[in-house]
């Protein structure tokens, strides 16, 4: 009788090969930019170098190998970038032995170019070139060009089991797709990551309960599109797509604390809005990104939907989960923006009222279909202008929307120490809200009920009650 596939990933996991670390075992320093998505890449990247003798290291200077995981969505990250390399450089200086790989993203996306201009650059390694690492890191101990930027059609990076790196030990991250189909006009992101593979549900039910076996007490789901999420499982039969699929996640344990990013508007129907519903320990915020509030605009950016539609979802939430809050995505400035395209972007804020939104001005990205078919034809005075009106706006939703809780009891999964006094916790509560309480003897991972008596726009102050 044939074994399933999936006990067989399942025991390639459990009895894999693990080095022996020595005092002399080459460490590697990770640094990792942009979205959470890179940041459950790096711990699988982690994982990789760790099965091939490799040490993790959070000091800089006792790495060997420096790897730094980029974004491309904007030029600014890109900089960003740019500006670390520049100190790895003086580094390599002092040590010619380090070696320094750019991957991710904006390796995808420049490819050779970062090995010819930036001369420090040892190695560039695309987001689904990861298992290649340990053989481009001897390649480039050679003197060689090491580089490996093929996308996959398949690779999801399912067997491997991700080395954590945060810190609280509380929250963390589990991909369940990779790559997107959408082809928004803006976007750079089905150029560097590919297009859309689903994980097997079998092992994302198994990084959760590995997760909870650890002590962590809440799991955010990571795709670009997880609403598109689809698995067929040919073993059990099944078909399996996310609100099914979050479901099964909800069920693993009732205390662990559930979150997904990110919805795409076209795509995310009542059936996620009903699991959420039904499910208490499913997080109630949806982040569902608008990016404008006009119909016109969002026609150019190839979002698929219209404003009327976007608002209709907004109804659907607010229907079938009245206490979520929702957050969102926007961009000042895109192409061909008039004022009233503008005006229609902040009336939409208004009339949604969202809790936080990410807020950028329009950055034209290389080879993207903006790029190619539109021009960047908006001053920077105005895209600063409309972008500085809706951060100010958004300060003033914010604000509203924390005015509600004060008064309230709110149940805070304790996350870690107050960046301003070491006498506070700070938290988030299922609407991922953050609250700061007095410590007292509360311990970060606690669930702590707080009575909420005053807020800022962005975060909620109250103090422990107990017996509630």
């Amino acid at each position: 009788m044939s074994v399933p596939e999936k006990n067989i990933t399942i025991a390639a996991r459990e009895f894999r090969f693990t080095p022996e670390f020595t005092a002399n075992s080459p460490k590697v320093f990770m640094e990792t930019y942009g979205c959470q998505m890179n940041v459950s890449d790096s711990e699988v990247v982690v994982s990789i170098l760790k099965q091939n003798g490799y040490l993790y290291t959070d000091k800089m200077e006792e790495a060997d190998l420096i790897l730094i995981n980029t974004c491309s969505i904007r030029e600014n990250a890109e900089q960003r970038v740019r500006g670390r390399l520049d100190i790895f450089r003086l580094m390599k200086k002092k040590r010619p032995s380090i070696l320094i790989g750019v991957i991710g993203c904006m390796a995808e996306r420049l490819k050779e170019k970062l090995l010819e201009e930036e001369k420090m650059v040892d190695l560039v390694v695309g987001p689904d070139s990861y298992r290649d690492l340990h053989k481009l890191v001897q390649q480039a101990g050679t003197g060689q060009k090491a580089i490996n930027v093929l996308l996959s059609r398949e690779e999801t990076y399912a067997d491997i089991s991700p080395v954590r790196l945060d810190e609280n030990k509380i929250s963390a991250f589990v991909s369940i797709m990779r790559g997107c189909n959408n082809m928004c006009a803006y976007c750079v992101v089905p150029y560097t990551r590919g297009g859309e593979r689903s994980r097997d549900a079998q092992t994302i039910l198994r990084d959760v309960r590995e997760l909870i076996e650890l002590g962590y007490k809440d799991v955010t789901l990571l795709g670009q599109n997880v609403d598109s999420y689809h698995w067929m499982d040919n073993s059990r039969g099944d078909d399996i797509d996310f609100s099914r699929l979050l479901a099964l996640v909800a069920q693993t344990n009732s205390k662990l604390r559930v979150r997904f990013s990110t919805s795409h508007p076209k795509d995310m129907n009542d059936e996620v809005l009903n699991v959420m519903a039904k499910y208490p320990n499913i997080c109630k915020c949806i982040h569902l990104p608008a990016q404008s509030g006009s119909s016109r605009i969002l026609e150019m950016m190839k979002r698929g939907y219209s404003r009327d539609w976007y608002l209709g979802r907004i109804a659907a939430i607010r229907r079938i989960i009245p206490e979520c809050t929702i957050t969102t995505d926007i961009i000042a400035g895109f192409c061909s923006e008039t004022e009233d395209d503008h005006q229609q972007t902040l009336s939409l804020l208004r009339e949604v009222k969202y809790d936080f939104a990410f807020m950028f001005k329009y950055s034209e990205r290389p080879n993207t279909f903006a790029q190619r078919k539109y021009p960047d034809d908006i001053p920077e005075k105005v895209k600063s202008r409309r972008l500085q009106e809706i951060i100010d706006l958004m300060k003033e939703l914010s604000g509203e929307s924390k005015k509600l809780d004060v008064g309230k009891i709110l149940e805070v999964l304790a996350e870690g120490t107050s960046k301003k006094s070491k006498n506070q916790l700070f938290g988030r509560t299922s609407q991922n809200k953050i609250v700061v309480f007095p410590r007292e003897n509360y311990q970060p991972g606690q669930y702590v009920n707080v009575l909420v008596d005053d807020c800022t726009s962005s975060t909620l102050k109250g103090k422990g009650v107990k017996g509630f």
